[in-house]
Order: structure tokens, then sequence, then C-alpha cells
């Protein structure tokens, strides 16, 4: 394994993390006006990922760290073809971050309810945004031989990517609902999970949908063992339905999140050795080697990722074992 190859893993490995962490980060803020009937139970909604959700946030700054380092045409393309969705996307965590700070600022209802449905759109649009980022990555956008994206925001927005964009919102949906049977007590659990059985009746045809689309618009399932994965992340879906009307949460939440898990595996294993895809020739299509940095830059920052990430993770452990018990309405703190 060269080490080209080895930093795409890392940055599959940087985005598996996050979507993971930050599903049901995002899927708990758009539930909270609904699954929240009084301010009391709004915030012990809000604190079930209060000490976690900026740590969950570092994964996409190392994520883009690494992407700026070890493939610096990948990330400035990226950044320059999706710039109006990423500003829409940098301005919805802003919004959803500062939020998350202001909220129990001010004891007025009318202040509250304002941060709370900011919480809710910045959540909603990140998730939204995200499944349309990912699929135009694997369908392919307008590159040409400069490496440079010569399309328009227009050309981002396709029935299949729409369809993507609808299946991370309802996957990240899901697993917040999931999250909250597991960090809440009394009704809200009950409430949490009839709300998660809705959403996974949704979130089942539309995965199916989007596997379809994926065979019809990609080239995912010609990529050995690819579909196979895509299918699984399907099948861990029905599974985690099944589990959630068993009454078996926490099962369900661990099949829930090897959905997200594998579906993010499938479409950079559908991607590999490229980064992105040209729609206009296919060898304009970056890859792990015209889009990386050089050799040596890419030997110092293994010897750094190899030191200093087994460090953030038993941190970010750390905080989730501190932090396991359930919320709720004695232990509040925001």
């Amino acid at each position: 394994m060269d080490l080209n190859v080895l930093w795409f893993i890392l940055v599959t490995v940087l985005f598996v993390g996050f979507f993971f962490l930050e599903g049901f980060d995002y899927g708990v803020g758009i539930l909270l006006p609904f699954l929240g009937q009084n301010d009391t139970e709004r915030r012990v909604i809000i604190n079930t990922i209060g000490p976690v959700w900026d740590g969950n946030e570092v994964w996409l700054i190392t994520a883009g760290g690494a992407l700026f380092a070890a493939f610096p045409n990948w990330y400035a393309t990226l950044f320059s073809g999706f710039y109006l969705a990423l500003f829409l996307m940098l301005l919805a965590l802003i919004l959803r971050g500062v939020a998350f700070e202001f909220r129990s600022s001010d004891k007025s209802p009318a202040w509250r309810n304002l941060w709370d449905w900011l919480i809710f759109g910045g959540s909603l649009v990140s998730a939204l945004l995200w499944g349309v980022a990912v699929t135009n990555l694997l369908q392919g956008v307008p590159i040409n031989g400069n490496m440079q994206y010569v399309g328009t925001f227009g050309d981002l927005l396709t029935p299949y990517t729409l369809v993507g964009g609808v299946a991370t919102l309802l996957v990240f949906m899901l697993h917040g609902a999931l999250f909250l049977t597991l960090k809440t007590e009394g009704e809200m659990v009950e409430r949490a999970g009839r709300l998660a059985r809705r959403i996974g009746m949704m979130a089942i045809p539309v995965i199916i949908l989007l596997a379809l689309l994926t065979y019809t618009n990609t080239d995912l399932f010609a990529k050995a063992g690819a579909g196979v994965v895509l299918g699984a992340a399907g099948l861990c879906l029905i599974l985690a339905h099944w589990l959630l009307r068993a009454g078996r949460h926490g099962w369900a939440f661990v099949a829930n999140s090897l959905t997200i898990v594998l579906f993010t595996v499938s479409m950079f294993w559908g991607l590999f050795p490229r980064v992105m895809v040209s729609s206009l020739k296919p060898e304009w299509s970056l890859t792990i080697y015209n889009a990386s940095s050089s050799p040596y830059t890419l030997k110092v920052m293994t010897v750094v990722a190899l030191t200093m990430v087994p460090i953030v993770l038993l941190y970010q452990g750390w905080t989730y074992w501190v932090f396991r018990r359930r919320v709720n309405s004695k232990n509040l703190h925001y």
C-alpha cells in the first residue's frame, strides 16, 4: 500500500467518524422542536448532545485539514466548485453552534423558541447538503482538463443527488431519534421511539431508491465489493427498523450506525482511485495520484497522524464515557 492509498483510506475513516457522530447530532437538532413539548423537555434534548456536539465537529475540521494537506488539488476543486453549497452549510453550522450557546442566555419563551428553530434549520440544511455533496462526487461534476470546476450551483442539483440528500436527512433523523431513546428517560423515550419507527418507514424506500439510482447513474456497482457494501447498508437499515419495532433500542442504534458507516464506505469505495469524477471526460477525473501532495509531505503527515490520532480517539472516548448517563430534568446544564 502506498501513501496515496493510505491517505485516501484515512480521509474515508474521518468522514465515516464524522457522519456517525455528527449524524445523531443533526438528528437530535432536527427533532428538537417536535419532540420537546415544553422548555424543560427541549433543554433535556439539547443536553443529550451538549457535552459532545462540538467535539464531533472536530472530525469535519480534521477531514478538511487532511484534504488540504494530502490532496490539495481535490481540496481546491471541491471547495471552488461546491462553493455556494459549502457556504450554505458553513452558515448553517455557524447558526447552529451559536444557537446552542445563546439559547439559554435569556428566559424569554420567544428568545428560546427562535434559537430552537435555528438549531432545527442548521441541522436540517447540513444533513441534506451532505447527501447532495457525497452523491455528486460519485455521479460526476463538470471538471475540465485543468482540474477546474466549470459548472454552476444548479449542476449539483439532480434527481440522483437530491434523493441522496433526502436519504442522509432521514437516516440522520432516525439516528438522532434512536440516540434519544438511549439518552433520555420516561415518556421521552417512548415518544422518540414512536417517531423513529415513522422515520424508519420513510427511510427504507428512499434508501432502496437511492441504491437503484446509484446503479443507473454511477459506476459504483462496477467496483468489486462496493455494491455489496451499499446493499449491506440497506439491510442494516431494515434490521434497525425491525429491532426498533421489537423495542430493542440499543441494538437498533447499532444497526443504524452500521447503515451510516457502510453507506459512507460504499461511496468512497465506488470513487477509488478517483476522488472527484469528471462528467465531461473520464480522464479529467481527479485521482489519488494527480490530486495528491508530494511523497515527502505524505510521509511527514503519516508520522504526525499515527502519533496524534490515537490520542484524540482516547480523549473523545473518555468524553463519551464521562457523559454516558441518561439526561433528565434534574441534571440540566443548558
